[in-house]
């Protein structure tokens, strides 16, 4: 690609000169012609000439400086001073209160005739999936759900369960 731009050694050497002078790709680009600031930025990189002088910038960047911090510090008092009181949104619905019941020892087998297949599941039955949905036999629970949820009582208690008992059962399973 390199003998496409044309880089004689005279370019290279001018190249170099104004890259070390502080010159911007741009500028370098136009005083060589025929070149553009991308292939500058590449041969200057191919050339490891990555480190170079700011040829004056320095002195009026450190005097630039706090001004832009004092334009930013009001830009922040502004912006402060405009922003309306945040307002706390809860994102969730919180769990509903159920009843406190004794543990189960097992789960209770629900009847065949509330297993419901997706075609057959209404607005009022229980959503909770029973099996693998990959199998023929996979279904829904069907029984009758809690106004407002999406479960029945009994999966609701499972879906549901606080905060503190999901830490406590789970201290109580890295002790074992």
């Amino acid at each position: 690609m390199e003998a496409a731009v044309g880089w004689t050694d005279d370019r290279v050497a001018l190249l170099r000169r104004l890259w070390e002078d502080g010159q911007s790709a741009s500028k370098i680009a136009a005083q060589l012609g025929g070149v553009t600031r991308n292939a500058v930025i590449g041969k200057v990189h191919r050339l490891g000439l990555a480190g170079r002088a700011r040829g004056g910038e320095e002195a009026p960047v450190a005097a630039v400086q706090p001004a832009k911090a004092i334009e930013i510090e009001t830009a922040i008092a502004v912006v402060e001073t405009q922003a309306p009181e945040p307002v706390a949104i809860l994102s969730h619905r919180p769990a509903p209160a159920f009843p406190a019941a004794a543990p189960a020892a097992s789960p209770t087998p629900l009847a065949v005739s509330q297993r419901v297949t997706i075609m057959d599941l209404r607005e009022s039955m229980c959503r909770w999936p029973l099996g693998d949905p990959t199998t023929p036999e996979f279904r829904f629970c069907g029984g009758r759900s809690i106004t407002g949820l999406p479960y029945c009582t009994h999966h609701a208690e499972i879906a549901y369960q606080p905060a503190a008992e999901r830490k406590r059962d789970r201290r109580v399973a890295s002790f074992r």
